[in-house]
């Protein structure tokens, strides 16, 4: 379908292509449910098919992405073993995600590697929960993949010069850019901190994961995710404090992926919580939505301290 036929159906039909975008977010969301289990155990993303944890193959009818799961409440219809609340929630996530890619970048070629970059730091964030570590293909792979897609989709980085091949070099020096200084700032920040600490403040999968999401999101968007993680990460705390207090419980970081495989982890003062997932929640919010008032404040301070 070429883009006069795909104007044609959005005018005849606004909701049609929100809804596919919905739903292709909702099935990318079971997908990144496997990658999310497999990867980090070296298992293979393709084979076996999906399956039970008793070991029966998963019906297709009782693998359809979000209602599946509320048809059977949350449990298989082989052995009515629990499935956890996770497998829905990132499913719904992901539709959603991608239905705001959709929404905010006109640009379609922008918006599919908005979905990309989405995916991948939805897969980092609930495997550094459950694992605390970020596999290499989150950190470098996706790093490279940015610097790539950014020489081919140079909307990616705002540039829409007319000649292509101007355009392609100025949005790829952009993810390079990125790239190098999301790595280099935070990998600067882990070694005064681990001088001052004297211990490991901050795994170097994070070092490698800022440079990945400043590949997609430009320096300013990694220099954003460092201090907006920061942020993020002290709400996160203080609200799991919050619900210590009111329940007398530990606040879990988030559910795992099989209940009732052993428990949550834990948040709290204290503990090693895991960096990635504030990381990548900074990273979203500044593609999606924040970009625009952050580069205009940057550029706003960087007018200030170069006025002569």
């Amino acid at each position: 379908m070429n883009s006069t036929a795909m104007a044609e159906v959005a005018a005849a039909f606004p909701w049609f292509f929100p809804i596919v975008v919905f739903i292709f977010g909702a099935c990318i969301g079971s997908f990144l449910n496997v990658c999310i289990y497999r990867i980090p155990a070296g298992k293979s993303i393709v084979t076996p098919g999906s399956h039970c944890g008793c070991g029966q193959p998963i019906a297709w009818y009782d693998n359809i992405p979000i209602l599946s799961w509320l048809i059977l409440r949350g449990r298989a219809r082989c052995c009515h073993r629990p499935f956890s609340v996770r497998y829905p929630a990132v499913e719904l996530l992901t539709a959603l995600l991608f239905l705001a890619c959709w929404l905010l970048f006109p640009d379609h070629a922008k918006a599919l590697c908005g979905m990309l970059f989405l995916s991948a730091l939805m897969c980092a964030t609930f495997i550094d929960l459950d694992h605390m570590v970020i596999p290499d293909v989150f950190t470098i792979g996706l790093g490279v993949l940015g610097v790539l897609l950014s020489f081919f989709v140079p909307t990616l980085h705002g540039q829409q010069h007319e000649i292509f091949v101007v355009a392609s070099l100025q949005s790829g020096l952009s993810a390079l850019i990125g790239l190098l200084i999301g790595s280099g700032l935070v990998l600067w920040i882990a070694l005064i901190a681990e001088a001052v600490l004297k211990k490991e403040a901050m795994g170097f999968g994070d070092v490698k994961f800022v440079g990945a999401i400043g590949a997609f999101a430009g320096w300013q968007g990694a220099v954003f995710c460092v201090f907006g993680g920061a942020l993020v990460g002290t709400i996160w705390v203080g609200l799991a404090q919050v619900w210590k207090k009111i329940s007398g419980q530990p606040a879990p970081v988030a559910p795992r992926a099989e209940t009732p495989d052993g428990q949550p982890a834990e948040i709290g003062f204290g503990m090693h919580v895991p960096f990635g997932p504030m990381l990548a929640i900074a990273g979203a919010l500044y593609f999606l939505f924040l970009h625009r008032w952050i580069d205009a404040y940057l550029e706003q301070t960087a007018a200030i301290f170069t006025m002569k």
